[in-house]
């Protein structure tokens, strides 16, 4: 048999002898390329006649790397949310989220994270390979939508640096700063950090997203966050990491 080349969108699909792929893992491919010619069109409804496809609209979903090794960002060139940010830990917590619970469907996945237009998936452990995940979800993202799906079912939870009439100066302060300078950094990263109170000088937060298990994530509260929080405000001594509350603060409310 006469290996049999196909080329979708800068990627290079083989079909030899020695290496024959399902009709389904072909599906997969073509479902994760954009911008399909009419022949591959063509080609990919002959692979499965009994699959109903929409196809999506010169879709192109890009992946960053975060300085987690566990955790990569993907860009679908979409609105994910509104406002805010949205951390799914498990697949229990992501019951308001559509597209969350399909990727938890996904095997290797541990995390889902959204931002206002990225998704930052975390996966399990360093055995599971990013090669092996990202077609899933590639495929997972550009199926959904083409579903007409609506991302998140339910209110968007409020943000944790919203005002609120208790706040102290120091507070506001705190919250408004880790608004417009830090927390656009870390979220360039594919992570986000959510206030969890102030007392006795300790700023406490909340690592989501990448940072969640990231090697660096006590570099960055140490010479990065508290760095910042205590040259702009002196009442800040500290920045304390919380780990091991039960929290739901960001997820399905």
């Amino acid at each position: 048999m006469a290996a049999l080349g196909v080329r979708l969108c800068g990627s290079a699909l083989r079909v030899s002898a020695n290496k024959i792929m399902t009709t389904k893992q072909l599906v997969r491919k073509f479902s994760s390329a954009v911008c399909l010619t009419p022949f591959h069109q063509g080609l990919k409804k002959i692979l499965a006649p009994s699959t109903s496809f929409i196809p999506a609209r010169c879709m192109f979903v890009q992946t960053q790397d975060t300085p987690n090794p566990n955790s990569l960002k993907f860009l679908p060139g979409r609105v994910i949310l509104e406002s805010g940010t949205m951390d799914f830990s498990a697949p229990s917590a992501a019951y308001c989220s559509p597209l969350a619970r399909q990727l938890f469907r996904i095997e290797g996945v541990k995390g889902v994270f959204f931002g206002p237009d990225f998704i930052t998936i975390t996966k399990a452990d360093n055995d599971v390979q990013w090669k092996i995940l990202k077609p899933d979800i590639y495929a997972t993202i550009m199926d959904f939508f083409t579903s007409g799906l609506p991302i998140v079912t339910a209110e968007a939870p409020r943000m944790d640096t919203a005002p609120s009439d208790e706040d102290d100066e120091v507070v506001v302060m705190i919250k408004e700063l880790l608004d417009t300078r830090i927390r656009p950094t870390v979220q360039e990263d594919g992570g986000d950090v959510v206030y969890k109170g102030f007392e006795d000088g300790i700023v406490k937060l909340k690592l989501q997203g990448s940072c969640t298990s990231c090697p660096s994530s006590i570099i960055t509260l140490r010479n990065g966050i508290q760095n910042m929080l205590q040259f702009y405000i002196p009442e800040v001594e500290g920045v304390e990491q919380v780990t091991n509350e039960v929290d739901h603060e960001g997820e399905c409310s």
